[in-house]
């Protein structure tokens, strides 16, 4: 076994391979960007080199810097997580050619896997169902888009070396195929530097369901069973859970047997995942392999009782597969939710910023198979944590914005669904957007709950998944305005402690509670909604009245007695007109996060001797919506446009965002060029809409 490996990635997979190599003896090595010098992965490892700037392509796309720096610290092999080099062939035969042991597959399996046409050729020939489509070397756009003609819209395009859904497009109509071709070769080429492109018929409500493959060098391959993986948005996944609902025990072995015998195929050694894409009716198709460990691994974890990392290392050690395929049993249910720095309701756009609250549920961290780490019975532990940000980290907009992956299990699907709900209203994160209350409400909507799925799952009930946002009920004012009134009297204490000769506590002029010896002191608190950041709403008017014994506020015109611990404890318990009240609140300069019945609330506090805070600006700006480079400007100066034209493509946080025309107008100047790096709000045009 190794005594020291490299691990050449970042985030939270880097932390979980350290955390399985300190399990087994065997010391750590970190890379890391300018970015993430003070990153948990650093931390975590037992050594860490630096060796590059932000960028991935200055620093972890470094294949010869990260083999350099292996080798001169005594590594026996680089563990490469996923993403960045984790397919790259050409950096597995350079570290073969070093000396070095890449912990994943053979070279000549990721060649042949890694092209999804070639694959596609290569598993027609071995008889395994395709899905209609052209995956040739010919990618003249007149042909490709002939191609699609004759297979029928809609269709799919799809980056033949891309993965974790960069470089896709659904075209409905041969209209717009053009421009979605030049779309996803773009995308295509920034991530994976192959613009090439296939093109698949796209089939009207499929589920997306995957096998985990195992390989060692000794000829032995097993599958771990199945993971459903259908609830995606831009083609990217959301939940994934194991074992798949509704699945046959027969066509789990047929599915399981097909994808043992793509492996075989090719070779294969370590872990990869074979993809179908299934029908409602249970007939199947392959899709690809990806020849890596894949982010929701551990969903397959939880219900095998394995940890597929330690698997990883024993298999690139030389040794068989800890167990054969009689012993992979299928045990309970299990559910991963990615937490992403992300706004749902800006169409999915990422998020930037730092951490400045991560309040986790109750959880264990990287807790694994034997079930290991678990409650009584030999269960896995009910809720597990894979992050690779603490509280303090910054999202930067380098790099992919998840901040942690959730995985629940239960002894069935319904308890494991509940887990979910509550380890979901206890997750808050104040200082940018998550998408923690969308999944939420994709967990707890009747689509998801009672397995009705399919990849459009989410655009089929986006009505519900993406209701029009609720006026802040008492509860939530309630506590908003404890929390002002504790942070009031705990300036008064501090003022107090801090003066040379202290006040008498018992002082009335030292004293914030309010209360007035012949009458009753009123005052009123105003609060807005802060949905969007953009402010601007009808005010919420809280009055809040002094009382010897307590307080009492107002809010529509009634009435509601507050307990006295509750004007002095915003956060955690109070008593609204005697009933108990649970919540926390995190104030973040004038916004306040209140979290209470599972719902995350942010109020604006319109502080009448303060400026407000400054806030994004409304939609239909001409602006950068976040840090990035511009790849295509489609408008020149003096030109006339119709609203919804688009104007500039951006690039940001491996995404393309396009920026169109807010109304019928003339574009008066084109601020940036192709190639420029823009700021986060940035004007990119100068713009006068029509009369």
């Amino acid at each position: 076994m190794f005594t020291k490996i490299l691990i050449a990635n970042r985030g939270e997979i880097a932390c979980r391979v350290a955390a399985t190599a300190r399990r087994m003896g065997i010391r750590t090595v970190a890379v890391y960007s300018e970015a993430d010098a003070g990153a948990r992965h650093v931390a975590v490892c037992d050594e860490a080199v630096l060796i590059g700037p932000a960028a991935a392509k200055d620093s972890y796309l470094r294949g010869d810097r990260i083999i350099e720096v292996a080798r001169a610290c005594g590594a026996q092999a680089i563990h490469p997580g996923y993403g960045f080099l984790s397919e790259n062939a050409g950096f597995a035969d350079a570290c073969a050619q070093a000396g070095l042991v890449f912990i994943g597959p053979p070279a000549a399996a990721m060649r042949a896997m890694g092209s999804k046409s070639a694959a596609k050729q290569l598993m027609e020939g071995a008889q395994v169902p395709l899905v209609p489509g052209y995956h040739g070397d010919d990618q003249d756009p007149e042909l490709l888009q002939a191609q699609a003609n004759r297979i029928g819209y809609p269709v799919l395009l799809k980056a033949s070396a891309g993965g974790g859904g960069k470089g896709m497009r659904v075209v409905e109509r041969a209209e717009d195929f053009q421009a979605a071709l030049a779309s996803c070769q773009r995308e295509a080429v920034s991530s994976f530097g192959d613009a090439k492109v296939l093109v698949e018929k796209y089939l009207q409500r499929p589920r997306h369901i995957e096998i985990q493959v195992f390989a060692d060098t000794r000829g032995n391959c097993v599958y771990l069973h199945e993971r459903d993986c259908s609830v995606q948005r831009r083609h990217q996944k959301v939940l994934e859970e194991a074992p798949a609902p509704g699945m046959p025990l027969d066509r789990r072995a047929a599915m399981g047997e097909a994808a043992v015998a793509a492996a075989r195929a090719v070779g294969y050694v370590g872990a990869g995942t074979v993809e179908f894409i299934a029908n409602q009716d249970g007939s199947f198709y392959f899709m690809e392999m990806n020849t890596r460990l894949q982010v929701e691994h551990p969903v397959t974890e939880m219900i095998t009782g394995t940890d597929l990392v330690e698997w990883q290392l024993r298999v690139a050690a030389g040794q068989p597969l800890p167990k054969r395929q009689e012993e992979l049993a299928i045990h309970g249910h299990a559910i991963e939710a990615r937490v992403y720095a992300e706004n749902p309701e800006k169409g999915f756009l990422p998020s930037i910023g730092t951490l400045q609250v991560m309040d986790t549920p109750a959880h264990v961290a990287f807790a694994l198979g034997g079930h290991a780490g678990a409650g009584s019975g030999g269960e896995p532990a009910a809720v597990r944590i894979d992050a690779g940000v603490r509280q303090g980290d910054a999202i930067s907009p380098f790099y992919d914005p998840m901040i942690a992956k959730l995985i629940v299990w239960g002894v069935d699907r319904g308890q494991a669904l509940a887990r979910m709900a509550q380890a979901l209203s206890e997750f808050h994160i104040v200082g940018l957007a998550t998408n923690i209350a969308f999944l939420k409400r994709l967990v707890e909507g009747d689509a998801f709950a009672n397995a009705d799925l399919d990849t459009g799952l989410i655009e089929r009930n986006a009505a519900t998944l993406f209701p029009p946002a609720a006026p802040a009920p008492l509860p939530v004012l309630a506590l908003a305005a404890s929390a002002l009134l504790q942070e009031e009297q705990g300036r008064t204490r501090s003022l107090s402690a801090n003066r040379a000769n202290p006040a008498n506590p018992a002082d009335p002029w030292s004293s914030a509670h309010g209360w007035r010896l012949n009458g009753v002191y009123r005052r009123r608190l105003a609060f807005t909604d802060d949905y969007t950041g953009a402010g601007g709403n009808e005010p919420y008017r809280v009055g809040v009245a002094y009382h010897a014994r307590g307080c009492t506020i107002e809010v529509d015109g009634r009435q509601h007695a507050l307990a006295p611990a509750a004007c002095g404890d915003g956060h955690g318990t109070l008593r609204l007109d005697g009933n108990a009240l649970q919540g926390t609140v995190h104030r973040e300069g004038e916004l306040l996060h209140v979290f209470s019945g599972g719902g995350h609330h942010v109020l604006a506090w319109q502080d009448p001797l303060a400026h407000a805070g400054e806030h994004e600006a409304a939609g239909g700006r001409l602006t950068a919506p976040m840090p990035g480079k511009v790849v295509a400007v489609m408008a020149s100066g003096g030109q006339h446009v119709k609203k919804g034209e688009p104007l500039v493509i951006m690039e940001a946080m491996k995404m393309e965002h396009t920026i169109a025309a807010p109304s019928d107008g003339l574009v008066e100047e084109v601020l940036y060029r192709v190639g420029d790096q823009v700021a986060d709000g940035a004007p990119l045009l100068a713009f006068q809409a029509a009369a």
